[in-house]
């Protein structure tokens, strides 16, 4: 199993299984019936088609976006290491990913910054989006049980393995003597199973399939690091033109704040561009959808992933986020 690189993305991932762009998703709901008019300025955002971007798919659905004046056209990604070169060289205006990738970006010298917020953990240390897995005869009943041993997630020395460490450590355990490897989600569950890993860090879908297929939740490691983490942002050039930016903002707030008050929707919204049966829709836990960024929690995150050397310098906060 190999280790993964810096611009893969992390929590945020995997409802999986498949997208779709734009064109197949619902139609515009809204006052802004013109899609497609010349009135409206084409903005293309690159997503990863899992429920943490939930909230893109409903604004568009009922269309924030052309209200703001803007033809919006969402395409997909497996991950950052396809989303972040693709707003860098320009083809897409925007894009998704989770906060580390993006600081580490930053710290590599890329000139991007955080536009919107996106999603953050529920706070819910007994019930939330991500969690790290195991069996139930494993041994492993605390955070502090997971030193030495192998532990997966889809990728490695970003958001996850630095949120499991900061849990381990702060429970007493040496979270470096921990063996993290890459796992894709959909096989995680197996890779318990079967003694490939004796953990695993999975998102929803993957901690209901876990938990149905008898595996039991060591820690809900996002919510246990920080019960207000952002776990990922929407994100553009610098130099990303002023009103274009605005106007995506203003989209995104009302976006959010949807999809924050209508969790039923989002379920509806989730079945339209990924292949998830309507049975585990209805028992995942949704992440919360926050209109603002929670600083203090994302500079302890950055300071965790200084410590375990993911950053090689503290980000400019100032810069890096709205």
């Amino acid at each position: 199993m190999k280790k993964a690189g810096f611009f893969a993305l992390a929590a945020i991932t995997a409802l999986v299984l498949t997208g779709c762009t734009d064109s197949e998703a619902p139609a515009g709901g809204g006052d802004g019936d013109a899609a497609g008019s010349g009135d409206l300025t084409p903005v293309t955002v690159g997503v990863i088609p899992i429920a943490d971007t939930a909230a893109i798919y409903l604004g568009d659905a009922q269309g924030f976006f052309e209200d703001e004046g803007l033809d919006l056209t969402i395409e997909t990604a497996t991950g950052g290491a396809a989303i972040v070169p693709a707003v860098v060289s320009g083809d897409y205006e925007f894009g998704f990913s989770n906060q580390l990738s993006l600081m580490v970006a930053a710290d590599q010298g890329l000139d991007i910054k955080m536009v919107s917020s996106a999603v953050a953990t529920t706070g819910d240390t007994s019930k939330d989006m991500g969690a790290v897995v195991t069996k139930a005869d494993s041994g492993i009943s605390s955070p502090a049980d997971l030193a030495g041993k192998t532990v997966s997630s889809n990728s490695v020395g970003n958001i996850n393995d630095t949120a499991v460490r900061s849990v381990v450590d702060e429970a007493g355990a040496d979270s470096s003597t921990i063996d993290f490897v890459e796992v894709p989600f959909p096989d995680a569950v197996a890779a318990v199973e079967n003694d490939q890993v004796d953990a695993a860090f999975v998102v929803e879908p993957f901690v209901t399939a876990a938990i149905d297929a008898g595996l039991e939740v060591v820690t809900y490691a996002y919510a246990d690091f920080d019960p207000k983490l952002d776990i990922a942002a929407y994100f553009a050039l610098s130099s990303v033109d002023a009103d274009l930016l605005a106007k995506f903002q203003a989209a995104m707030q009302k976006s959010l704040e949807y999809a924050d008050a209508n969790p039923d929707a989002v379920r509806e919204i989730i079945a339209t561009y990924t292949k998830t049966s309507p049975e585990v829709l209805a028992k995942i836990t949704l992440p919360k959808y926050p209109t603002e960024f929670d600083r203090a929690s994302s500079e302890k995150l950055a300071a965790a992933a200084l410590e375990y050397g993911v950053l090689k310098a503290e980000p400019d906060f100032d810069n890096l986020l709205p």
